[in-house]
């Protein structure tokens, strides 16, 4: 169990690194961080704005957004909101006051808080893309179909289940994060799946956002229902929680018996997905490298004037079988 924690840990600091290394320490004036363009070749600067960066998918996308970005010819501006909804927009006011911003990209931390500000940025010219998820004001959004994406993910649990517990209760912990969109409607399609399966499943929905969260979610379920087999994650960070309290609390690795999956895959959880017999035994994900490519192109199509559509991005089941052609290195 001590190496498990180890990499765990590990992958926490590295994506601390990414984000220092990228985003640097935030001012207070809304500026952020910046990455200029090549010199002489500026054409304005495009800004991406995360809810925060305690994300790991975040801090794997940002470098790729960043060389995409800069290589066209703009400096990149990013920053850390730290999941509050006043400092995501106040910095979005900073951004609309410099006048060189020519299209800014959100996942904000709460959707309606952001639709003011994205008409004072419409005002000022300045087109607004959203990543993740839309509202009034967004010309355009690369985002998941998450009620899909959670349905989707519930019926491949829902297949387990079946084949191990046939004709048994099943204790279900449902980690979950209902302030956002995201969370909420991924959360709805996997109690969809999970519901409509005709199963015997006692499902117990955990509201979880980070690493520390999925770890008390199954401390606290497993009081509840000691002999709880199935954990369902709408995200990574909680799910990697999870993973290493189930460990601490005795957990074979390779224990036949336990399900645990999630939504969304960074290297941290596919390098333990990977190993034969895991109980963490699948991810739906869409490869860090994608989003970022696809964001990176719409934001220099909104700044450039180009047409403009959603995309959906597709998710991808992974299991061990086909997990290490999805390492970051590996994109």
């Amino acid at each position: 169990m001590g190496h498990k924690f180890s990499r765990l840990t590990k992958f926490g600091a590295v994506a601390a690194v990414a984000a220092l290394a990228l985003t640097g320490c935030s001012n207070g004036d809304g500026s952020g961080a910046t990455t200029a363009a090549p010199e002489g070749e500026s054409k304005g600067a495009i800004a991406m704005s995360f809810a925060g960066l305690t994300v790991q998918i975040w801090n794997d996308m940002l470098p790729f957004q960043e060389e995409i970005i800069t290589d066209a010819g703009y400096e990149f501006i990013t920053h850390d909101p730290a999941w509050d909804p006043q400092a995501q927009v106040s910095d979005w006011e900073s951004w609309i006051v410099r006048g060189d911003v020519k299209a800014i990209m959100g996942y904000p931390a709460q959707s309606d808080a952001m639709v003011a500000v994205t008409q004072q940025a419409a005002d000022a010219g300045i087109p607004v893309v959203a990543y993740g998820s839309t509202w009034d004001g967004v010309q355009a959004a690369v985002y998941f179909d998450h009620l899909e994406d959670g349905r989707m993910m519930g019926e491949t649990a829902v297949e387990w289940i079946k084949e191990t517990y046939p004709d048994e209760q099943v204790d279900v912990a449902l980690l979950g994060y209902p302030d956002t969109d995201l969370g909420r409607l991924r959360a709805e399609g996997i109690r969809a799946a999970l519901d409509d399966s005709g199963l015997d499943l006692n499902i117990n929905e955990h509201k979880t956002l980070t690493v520390d969260d999925g770890y008390a979610a199954v401390q606290n379920q497993l009081n509840a229902f000691p002999d709880t087999k199935v954990w369902l994650s709408i995200s990574n960070d909680m799910a990697l929680g999870a993973y290493q309290a189930l460990l601490d609390q005795g957990t074979d690795p390779q224990d036949d018996g336990v399900l645990l999956a999630h939504l969304d895959g960074t290297d941290a959880e596919l390098e333990i997905i990977a190993e034969e017999g895991s109980f963490w035994r699948f991810v739906y994900m869409t490869p860090a490298r994608e989003i970022a490519e696809r964001t990176a192109q719409m934001m220099i199509d909104a700044a450039e004037g180009n047409p403009l559509e959603d995309e959906i991005l597709p998710l991808t089941l992974v299991t061990s079988e086909n997990a290490e052609q999805y390492f970051l290195e590996n994109q």
